[in-house]
C-alpha cells in the first residue's frame, strides 16, 4: 500500500504561491548574547539564496530557527506557511549540516538505506546515492570516507525525503575543486526542477557563481540583500591596478579621489570612487603604464559591509 500526503501534494502544487521561508522581526538571545537582532526575510520558493557573514554573525542561529531546531526569543516563523516543525514533518524540509549525524561504523550505502527508514515516502536508495556522487563509495564505511565524501553522503540523506526546501551549511567544507563543482551541478539542477535552496559559506566564489540572491548579515542584522551584483554595488568605489617602479605610498595617497593604496612590488592597486580622475593623473603625472580599472568583487563588498558598525538598523536592502 502506498501513503500519499495529499496536504503536501496540494502544497507542491501551489508552492510558486507560498513563501518557502517567511521570517518577521526574529530575535534569539543566548542569556546576555543576542545573536540575531531583528530579521526580516522572505525567501520565495524556487530561488537559490546564499546566506553569508562573518563567523559568529548569526548565520547558523538563523538556520537553525528555519530548522525547528531552535525557537526564536520572539519574532514569527513560518516555513511554506506553517510552523518549522510541522513543515519538516511533512517532508517539505531537508539540511545538510557541517558535522554530525553520521555512524562510523556503517557503510555509506547502510546509512542512506537506515535514514531512508525514518521517511514515510522516500526516494530510492541508488538514486539520490548517484544524484549526491557517492554510488562508488557505497560499500565504504563512513569512517574511512574523506571529510569530502561525508559532506556528499549528507546530501544524499538530506535528498531522500525530497523536500521541496534544501538549506545547507558550509556544505562543500572539505571537497576539492572538482568535487564542489559536482556538487554544485547537481545543487543548480535541484533548482531548476523547482527545489528552493538557503546555503551558507565561506566560498564567496560559490555565492558569487551559484546563488540567485545574496544577503550579508553581520552582528545578528542583515546588512545587504539583492543579486551579486547588486550588493557589489553596494560597495562604493572601483580599483586602479597598474605597474609603477619605485613608487611611493604617500605620494599615491595625495591624489585627490584616492581613497586606499596597496603597493606589490612594480604593481599599484588603489581604489578610487573616482577612478577615471585618478586613471588620468597616474597616465598623465607619472610612470603609470599596464593600467586597468575594475568594479570591486564580493569579497569587496563582503568586507566593506560587514566590518561596519551595525549596532543600529542598516537599510541595504536591494530592489528585488
Amino acid at each position: 500500500m502506498t501513503f500519499v500526503d495529499t496536504e503536501r501534494l496540494a502544497l507542491c502544487d501551489r508552492h510558486s504561491e507560498v513563501a518557502a521561508v517567511n521570517l518577521r522581526d526574529v530575535h534569539k538571545s543566548f542569556g546576555t548574547v543576542e545573536a540575531v537582532r531583528g530579521i526580516d526575510l522572505t525567501v520565495p520558493s524556487g530561488e537559490v539564496l546564499a546566506f553569508l557573514g562573518p563567523n559568529g554573525a548569526g548565520k547558523t542561529s538563523t538556520i537553525d530557527i528555519i530548522l525547528g531546531l531552535s525557537q526564536p526569543t520572539s519574532g514569527e516563523v513560518e516555513v511554506y506557511g506553517m510552523t518549522p516543525r510541522r513543515a519538516i514533518v511533512k517532508g517539505l524540509v531537508s539540511a545538510v549540516m557541517q558535522t554530525g549525524g553520521l555512524l562510523k561504523d556503517l557503510t555509506v550505502k547502510e546509512t542512506v538505506q537506515y535514514t531512508s527508514k525514518l521517511f514515510a515516502v522516500s526516494r530510492p536508495v541508488g538514486e539520490v546515492m548517484e544524484r549526491a556522487g557517492i554510488a562508488r563509495v557505497a560499500d565504504r564505511l563512513v569512517g574511512k570516507c574523506s571529510g569530502g565524501e561525508q559532506q556528499r553522503l549528507r546530501f544524499a540523506m538530506a535528498l531522500l525525503p525530497d523536500p521541496e526546501l534544501l538549506l545547507l551549511d558550509e556544505p562543500t567544507q572539505g571537497m576539492d575543486v572538482e568535487g564542489r563543482r559536482d556538487f554544485w551541478q547537481a545543487i543548480r539542477d535541484d533548482a531548476a526542477r523547482g527545489r528552493t535552496i538557503v546555503f551558507a559559506t565561506h566560498y564567496l566564489e560559490e555565492a558569487d557563481a551559484y546563488a540567485d540572491r545574496v544577503v550579508f548579515i553581520s552582528k545578528g542584522r542583515i546588512v545587504a540583500d539583492g543579486t551579486a551584483t547588486e550588493v557589489k554595488a553596494l560597495a562604493s568605489g572601483r580599483t586602479i591596478r597598474a605597474t609603477l617602479p619605485r613608487a611611493v605610498e604617500v605620494l599615491l595617497r595625495a591624489i585627490p579621489g584616492v581613497d586606499d593604496v596597496e603597493i606589490r612590488g612594480e604593481t599599484i592597486l588603489i581604489h578610487s570612487g573616482d577612478t577615471d580622475a585618478v586613471a588620468r593623473r597616474l597616465l598623465n603625472e607619472t610612470a603609470a603604464h599596464d593600467l586597468e580599472i575594475t568594479s570591486r568583487g564580493l569579497e569587496d563588498a563582503f568586507i566593506a559591509l560587514t566590518s561596519e558598525d551595525t549596532d543600529q538598523p542598516t537599510d541595504r536592502k536591494v530592489a528585488q
